[in-house]
């Protein structure tokens, strides 16, 4: 079966499931996406990647890459290979010492990992055939791509008027309290303001 190559482009508010979020996968060389719709713990789990943030403690995905690390384990590519009633699964193509081993995953879990290990992320057409929505014309032009949790709800609190200094605090405490949303919040206000500078 021919693979089609794909990309993270982003995390947003899934529209048509109260609670959960679309994790959006572009094809590398093409325009079609591909949602997939997974929970708010799997959201947090590429977002702090994406976002670069880094745990207190490692995380259930940060202690796979450790583990896998130590032991000389090589995560080669992951692949999103079916589509049964709505739901994608995937497998982890992983690589010691010349041995090469297949391991079923979440489609989420998957990303988080390729994410981590930065291998090639893969579906196959008909998935893609089936799933994949064609970019409109113009489109990607908008997109910010590698930006996680898009159309996010503004914070409870009024960061645009606290300083920077109260936003690096907040944003330490944030992940010292492992509030990885709260603190991709914060961040991407930090963000804007040195862009802004």
């Amino acid at each position: 079966m021919e693979k089609v190559e794909l990309k993270f482009l982003r995390i947003t508010y899934s529209h048509t499931h109260a609670g959960a979020y679309a994790l959006i996968l572009s094809e590398l060389h093409g325009d079609r996406r591909l949602p997939i719709i997974i929970g708010g713990v799997e959201a947090q789990a590429i977002a702090i990647q994406v976002e670069n943030i880094r745990p207190a403690r490692p995380l259930t995905h940060d202690l796979f890459k450790n583990f896998c690390d130590e032991l000389g384990i090589q995560l080669v590519e992951v692949v999103i290979n079916d589509l049964v009633e709505g739901i994608f699964h995937a497998k982890l193509v992983l690589e010691q010492d010349g041995r090469t081993v297949e391991v079923d995953a979440r489609s989420s879990d998957a990303i988080a990992l390729a994410l981590r290990f930065a291998c090639p992320i893969y579906t196959y057409e008909f998935i893609l055939a089936a799933a994949g929505l064609k970019m409109e014309e113009g489109e990607e032009e908008h997109e910010n791509p590698g930006t996680a949790a898009q159309e996010t709800p503004e914070p409870r609190t009024n960061l645009r008027s606290a300083s920077p200094e109260d936003l690096r605090k907040m944003l330490q405490e944030a992940i010292d309290a492992e509030d990885y949303e709260g603190a991709s919040k914060l961040r991407d206000e930090l963000k804007r303001r040195e862009g802004t500078n």
